[in-house]
């Protein structure tokens, strides 16, 4: 009689499954990946059954939000409950604090929190190095871990604290409402920082997610995965690397088309996380603001910032600017709040000096921008025109490529050694090679930009044929996409940049 050996015949892998599951920091988890596609699905289930139990939804999104971060970064998910907890414990005793000196000191103390932290784990090395001569030791580097995605969650949560000293807000009275706020995946490893403001009020608020939504959500997510794992990979694997690796090896004409492609990568990579995670949001009920907004079309270093990662600006225009007197004491030290502001934004992307150059750059544009629309008495809301136009877009796009120079090499001498070869040893008679070399790189590279630079309307117009779709045709949109970044993916899943951040 034939029986069935249990001992040979296993329906599933447990010991694979584990794997899968458990934290690997090779393969943190990121939208483009099958495991989280995977695991989407399954959530979405239990979301939906959901539905009208408010309170259980909020729980299960916020225990698989603390998973999204554990299989980012580990044990290190404690981080994030430390930060929640104690957040929201001073945000109630500043609400009912009324001396204006313990205000200052409890919001002091949330600064305290988020900025030790933030210190403690990405710039410790950076001061550590430059310290070191002074009692003349050797450095060598401490083996500290960088959290994912601790830049912004802590920014994230220090805009409710700050927004309840200033009482433009007042405290939640429940901590799962908070821990909510804090951790929902979407956006809790690279963006958009979402204010309290915007975000509280929708939490309780009746789940609903119209056509509308469900459609601008699955246009959201399939362009911002093309623009991640097809053109960002693609051609930072095969082109954009070698060159900023070895900058040395390869001629000016070689190094500037590698800035064009980090130009592009970066874009691509960073508003496609950002697209992604406000079409989940959208499936999910939720609105989150738009974070990018065809920066390189920009006519101006101030326009490139009202465009570019627009949370981060925001937040530290809101925060930091105005908090360091704005505009408000004299155009002198306007100028010098808008340099330090720019110089602490670089050093918020990593302890480098190259970010700090990065940064200082951007802030002196600004101020000179500043500067010399004043002296011209032209208000804010000028833009230039045609051929003026044409000429502000081009000079304003080869600064920020002359910038991002700085922010892609991992050291300073690289980034020198990149000006050098563009400046001396450019060979234009090696383009036509290098274009036929790497012609697919280069394909990509103009599907991008002329996508990055078309008409508004026209994506406006994608945007609602997708909404238009039923929902058969948005599926097999998705498919589709999957199918393609499968076909063009390197061999290792690609983290985010803004990951390091």
């Amino acid at each position: 009689m034939w029986q069935l050996n249990w001992t040979d015949t296993t329906l599933i892998d447990w010991h694979k499954l584990a794997e899968v599951l458990t934290y690997d920091p090779r393969q943190p988890m990121i939208f483009s990946s099958g495991v989280f596609l995977l695991l989407f699905l399954g959530f979405s289930f239990v979301y939906m059954l959901l539905q009208k139990r408010t309170t259980a939804r909020l729980l299960f999104v916020t225990l698989f939000s603390y998973y999204f971060y554990y299989k980012s970064s580990g044990v290190y998910f404690f981080l994030l409950g430390t930060v929640t907890v104690t957040d929201f414990w001073l945000a109630h005793v500043m609400d009912r604090t009324q001396s204006p000196l313990k205000r200052k000191g409890l919001v002091a103390t949330s600064l305290l929190v988020n900025l030790g932290l933030l210190c403690y784990f990405k710039y410790t090395n950076f001061f550590y190095e430059m310290l070191a001569p002074l009692w003349g030791g050797e450095f060598h580097p401490l083996d500290i871990f960088l959290p994912v995605g601790i830049s912004f969650f802590t920014f994230q949560s220090l805009s409710y604290t700050i927004d309840v000293y200033r009482r433009d807000l007042r405290p939640l009275d429940s901590l799962l409402d908070y821990a909510f706020y804090v951790s929902f995946f979407p956006q809790l490893v690279a963006g958009p920082i979402v204010r309290a403001r915007d975000f509280i009020p929708q939490i309780r608020r009746p789940l609903y997610v119209s056509s509308e939504m469900f459609g601008q959500g699955i246009f959201l997510i399939v362009s911002g995965l093309f623009k991640k794992a097809v053109i960002s990979d693609y051609i930072s694997v095969n082109f954009v690397e070698r060159i900023f690796d070895n900058p040395g090896l390869y001629s000016g004409v070689e190094n500037l088309f590698g800035v064009y492609g980090y130009a592009l990568q970066i874009y691509c990579d960073f508003s496609g996380y950002s697209d992604m995670a406000i079409g989940i949001a959208l499936l999910l009920g939720f609105r989150f603001p738009i974070n990018f907004n065809s920066p390189y079309k920009s006519d101006s270093v101030t326009d490139f910032w009202h465009r570019w990662h627009i949370s981060l600006s925001t937040w530290l225009r809101d925060y930091l600017y105005i908090s360091l007197g704005g505009n408000r004491k004299g155009k002198f030290r306007t100028y010098v709040n808008l340099i330090l502001t720019m110089l602490l934004g670089g050093l918020w992307h990593g302890a480098s000096w190259n970010f700090i150059v990065w940064g200082g750059l951007h802030g002196v544009a600004l101020a000179v921008h500043k500067f010399f629309r004043s002296l011209l008495k032209r208000p804010k809301t000028y833009r230039s025109t045609g051929i003026r136009r044409f000429f502000a877009v081009l000079i304003t796009f080869h600064f920020v490529c002359f910038c991002w120079i700085f922010f892609r090499n991992t050291t300073f001498e690289a980034s020198l050694t990149m000006i050098r070869q563009i400046g001396t040893a450019f060979h234009p008679e090696v383009f036509v090679q290098l274009v036929t070399g790497y012609w697919k790189v280069f394909a990509l590279m103009g599907v991008g930009y002329l996508l990055h630079w078309c008409p508004d309307r026209w994506q406006d117009a994608c945007g609602r044929l997708v909404v238009r779709t039923p929902l058969v045709g948005q599926a097999l949109l998705l498919i589709a996409l999957i199918w393609l970044v499968i076909q063009v993916k390197s061999s290792d899943i690609q983290p985010f940049i803004y990951f390091q951040f």
